[in-house]
């Protein structure tokens, strides 16, 4: 007994009370940062766009009009491409219910309400508090595809069909340079306010992912090349905001514009996901098979719904901003940097939000799956149950009868 005492005596010289805390303390600020680094990345990204808006804005010392618009639009497209399998194309390629309900919600759902919510404030709105770029950065906002990098990571953490999501960025990715721009103009409101945006003008990574799979798959894995195409995102979002501070684009909104930006954002987006939800797992009274109702409104499985509820609110600031600055090309840097703020907020402010939607949907997905467990096993014991009520409820003949025959057998 001396002799363990000693030894935890030992040990505690060895690693005294302090040390351990101490480590335990950078441990966990540790894993904080890598969860939480793309997050963190983009805090720092807008920090170093506020002090030295000069190094990342367009025209700026590093020309990030070409460097990172065009270099880093290419790394992610590139990884994004790597990163989908052979399988799970095939798999998911004819779900078209799922390309009905994440296309349609992200392409028609969202840019309709969003030009519904734009007409009410310019009705309201007689003395102009709200500016009108950023009315025509959110019209601009809802018809952009979804997000490429970080649906699948939170569908993945969420514990969702994360092959569905890839499958789906890619279709939205791929309409979205087709789309967007004619789809942008034709939604701006008829009036004189928005005749600067008027002026719209309006692949190899497959084929690698499709010719060597197995090795992709492991170099991928290895090297985890995807953080690339997130790390890349922070370079846009830093060029973003290099040019909104180096223009006075934000500095120069009134009030009014940027609350309304920060809030209705988190108010959109909570409320899209949920929309997402109930089109995926519609409540019951929707499921009667009245007019054909069953076949329009019929649920997913769990895991696509996970997919679907980070894939439809979702936009693209990859694919975002580099099409608003090739779309209005003819407009002044100044208007341009205006109209992006929406576009920038509302992409950085849904990562912040689907953290919070990881951890509501890994919940209802756990607590449904113990639904699920909880009923077959009630199942299996209500059968087992009439079964012996069955053999009970046989004459002694027949089940003498019975008994000899399978001795007999």
């Amino acid at each position: 007994m001396n002799h363990g005492i000693a030894e935890n005596d030992s040990s505690e010289r060895r690693h005294p009370p302090k040390a351990r805390s101490l480590k335990y303390i950078c441990k966990t600020v540790l894993n904080f940062i890598l969860h939480q680094w793309l997050l963190i990345g983009i805090g720092v990204a807008c920090v170093l766009a506020y002090y030295f808006p000069n190094v990342a804005k367009h025209g700026g010392v590093i020309r990030a009009e070409y460097s990172i618009l065009y270099g880093a639009m290419a790394v992610i497209f590139l990884t994004s491409g790597l990163s989908i399998p052979r399988q799970k194309l095939f798999t998911h390629l004819l779900n078209w219910r799922l390309h009905f309900l994440v296309q349609v919600f992200s392409f028609i759902f969202i840019p309709a309400l969003t030009l519904a919510v734009v007409h009410i404030i310019l009705a309201g709105d007689s003395h102009g508090h709200i500016d009108r770029a950023v009315l025509a950065g959110y019209i601009f906002t809802a018809c952009i595809p979804t997000t490429i990098a970080s649906n699948v990571v939170m569908t993945r953490s969420a514990g969702g069909d994360d092959a569905a999501a890839l499958v789906e960025v890619v279709i939205a990715n791929f309409l979205g340079p087709f789309l967007t721009a004619g789809w942008t103009v034709t939604l701006l409101p008829d009036t004189a306010e928005f005749d600067p945006w008027r002026q719209a003008s309006g692949d190899l990574r497959q084929l690698v992912r499709w010719a060597w799979p197995e090795q992709t798959e492991r170099m991928m894995q290895t090297y985890r090349i995807s953080k690339l195409g997130s790390a890349c995102l922070l370079l846009i979002v830093w060029m973003t905001f290099s040019t909104c501070f180096a223009t006075g684009a934000l500095q120069t909104l009134s009030v009014q514009s940027v609350l309304f930006v920060v809030f209705f954002n988190i108010a959109l987006y909570i409320a899209l996901t949920g929309v997402c939800f109930v089109l995926s797992r519609p409540p019951e009274v929707l499921l009667v098979n009245r007019f054909g109702m069953r076949r329009i409104f019929k649920r997913i499985t769990p895991e696509e719904t996970i997919a679907v509820c980070f894939c439809g609110p979702a936009k693209s600031t990859a694919l975002g901003i580099p099409l608003l600055y090739a779309m209005w090309a003819p407009v002044d840097l100044y208007t341009k940097a205006r109209t992006s703020v929406p576009v920038l907020l509302y992409t950085t402010e849904q990562i912040c939000i689907a953290h919070f939607f990881v951890h509501a949907l890994q919940r209802w997905q756990k607590n449904l799956n113990e639904k699920q467990d909880v009923e077959s096993t009630v199942d299996h014991v209500s059968s087992s149950g009439m079964t012996v009520l069955s053999l009970a409820d046989e004459p002694p003949d027949q089940k003498g009868a019975g008994r000899c025959k399978t001795v007999h057998d």
